[in-house]
């Protein structure tokens, strides 16, 4: 597009859920726990926008179809590494430019703490 806009495009996918085997102690490999994914997929939307045509976008149900087997087929020890193989994954799609991605375990084992424990990570194609 050479019209002087400037143009920044993202896709916003939020709450994938998934029951996984991810962590370093013995029992999240054996019994599992739940993950939850927030996406924000940097791509050229304005083709898609212009014709209304679905083809020139990105089919989002593909993106949470992989992220979900991922996130319940995937054997890590840190969810650095499972967040990593998530981002990977979107990065491959066509015509996708660049992803953020925010991997939460929902309730992280760690004695007298209810809370939440994420990782954010952004990767996009070399320029």
């Amino acid at each position: 597009m050479d019209d002087g806009i400037e143009q920044r495009d993202s896709l916003r996918i939020s709450g994938i859920r998934g029951y996984g085997y991810t962590g370093v102690l013995p029992e999240e490999q054996s019994l599992g726990q739940w993950f939850e994914v927030d996406l924000c997929i940097d791509l050229d939307l304005s083709r898609c926008g212009s014709s209304d045509d679905l083809s020139l976008g990105l089919d989002y149900a593909t993106v949470v179809s992989q992220v979900k087997t991922l996130l319940e087929t995937a054997r890590c020890c840190t969810i650095e590494r499972l967040n990593t193989l998530i981002c990977e994954a979107v990065l491959a799609l066509a015509p996708v430019r660049g992803v953020e991605s925010t991997l939460t375990k929902v309730a992280a084992p760690i004695p007298g703490f209810d809370g939440r424990v994420a990782v954010r990570m952004r990767r996009s194609r070399p320029a």
